[in-house]
């Protein structure tokens, strides 16, 4: 994190990325001083309700953040920012997004936790629009003007007041990663499942280390100690109840459970009950360490695509395994009536087996069961998905794979990512295929 004193020593001269969390209630001028090199600034964390008229002097600026500050309004001034791509404007005050605001170039746009109501038709004047994250506002509709943006890969709508999807939505022939779970238009979901659910007392659980901390919750390692059983070593998850990007932790949560057992899921134990702050809990089973996780989370440059390590490599044995077991977990979610929403690399756990868990319910969605233009859209979009890590997986698959194995692979995960929607297979065929090679 730069420093306010640093900045207007001049210390600063000739970086791209500048960090500025200290209690800001006015845009610091010196900032100007930085236009020739200023890429990314980041000013989330203060206390902002504006910015300056003429930030358009930061010429190189292609990355904002302004989030958990004050604004109510999205600054008229971004519009006029020829360079920059992505804005972040989360958890501030933000009612209104003039049209003006919207930069030329906008290709990453967050918005999460506001108060908005309404977008301008102006978004889906904006061609390059790739990722669009408006999970906890108070949106009953979505510009049609959208429609257009054929670029669109990622949108995150959860927790607004959407009382359909669009069926522009469910057509565009970019969208990838779709969460709208905490609309009134969400499938309920299954109360049997939930209540079936075995309920673990925290007195049962002592916690050990903490293995990791997400969006949504941290996880520790824990030991689960019951009367007449051995104690046994769990993963134990502790939701923060916080809006996400993504969505509620309570409807990823539920998502879980509904989700129910499969080879390739991490197994619910339970839910936690009786915590003395009455914080929402699973408790899991705990992922022997040989599991990792696949790629990385996309980068500000990737945008909408995980970074993979460079030395990430498969055989055709394992990397094909790994494509067979998410697109097996992904049909098993559909016949549940959910889509994962956020099927990626980076939320696969693998061993050198090619054994592969797939986790992060956080942009689950729960959508009927039955047989419907909707529901077959919503799961065609989630092929896209695979389509995309299937050829992730191609490309790093080094040994193993015939010229004419890995032209029926390219060919379907073509199909997989074909713009027309409805004509992509759906996972039964797409498992045959992996399965009669």
């Amino acid at each position: 994190m730069d420093t306010l004193a640093q900045l207007r020593a001049g210390q600063l001269s000739g970086i791209t990325r500048l960090d500025l969390a200290c209690g800001l209630t006015e845009f610091p001028r010196e900032i100007f001083d930085l236009a020739d090199s200023l890429e990314v600034l980041n000013l989330s964390g203060n206390a902002l309700s504006s910015l300056p008229d003429d930030l358009h002097r930061l010429t190189r600026l292609r990355v904002l953040f302004c989030s958990d500050n004050l604004f109510t309004e999205l600054p008229d001034c971004l519009g006029q920012c020829a360079a920059l791509t992505m804005i972040g404007f989360k958890a501030n005050r933000i009612e209104r997004v003039p049209g003006a605001a919207l930069p030329p170039l906008l290709r990453w746009l967050i918005l999460t936790d506001n108060c908005l109501s309404e977008l301008p038709t102006e978004l889906g004047e904006r061609p390059h629009l790739q990722k669009l994250m408006l999970s906890g506002n108070r949106l009953r509709c979505l510009p049609e003007s959208l429609r257009d943006c054929h670029r669109l890969e990622l949108i995150r709508i959860a927790a607004n007041q959407l009382t359909e999807l669009p069926e522009w939505l469910l057509s565009l022939p970019s969208l990838t990663w779709l969460a709208y779970a905490g609309n009134p238009l969400e499938t309920e979901a299954d109360a049997a499942a939930l209540e079936a659910t075995p309920s673990i007392p925290w007195s049962e659980l002592h916690l050990q280390q903490q293995l990791g901390e997400g969006a949504s919750g941290v996880i520790h390692q824990a030991v689960w100690k019951r009367a007449d059983h051995p104690a046994t070593q769990v993963a134990v998850k502790l939701y923060k109840g916080e809006m996400t990007s993504d969505g509620s932790p309570l409807h990823e949560m539920n998502a879980c459970i509904t989700a129910g057992i499969h080879p390739n899921l991490i197994r619910v134990e339970g839910r936690i009950v009786d915590h003395p702050q009455a914080q929402a809990g699973l408790v899991m089973q705990l992922i022997d360490p040989s599991y990792r996780n696949l790629a990385g989370l996309p980068s500000l440059a990737s945008c909408s695509r995980d970074v993979y390590a460079n030395d990430t490599r498969f055989s055709a044995g394992v990397g094909l395994r790994i494509a067979s077991g998410i697109a097996s977990v992904a049909e098993h979610l559909h016949q549940h009536g959910i889509t994962h929403g956020d099927l990626y690399g980076h939320n696969i756990l693998w061993n050198e087996q090619g054994d592969c868990l797939l986790g992060d319910f956080g942009a689950a969605s729960f959508h009927a069961t039955s047989n419907s233009l909707e529901s077959r859209a919503l799961q065609r979009i989630e092929v896209r998905a695979f389509g995309v890590l299937l050829g992730e997986l191609l490309e790093r698959i080094d040994s193993g794979l015939s010229d004419e194995g890995r032209v029926q692979l390219e060919a379907l995960q073509q199909r997989c990512c074909q713009p027309d929607v409805l004509g992509r297979p759906g996972f039964s065929e797409i498992i045959g295929e992996l399965n009669g090679r």
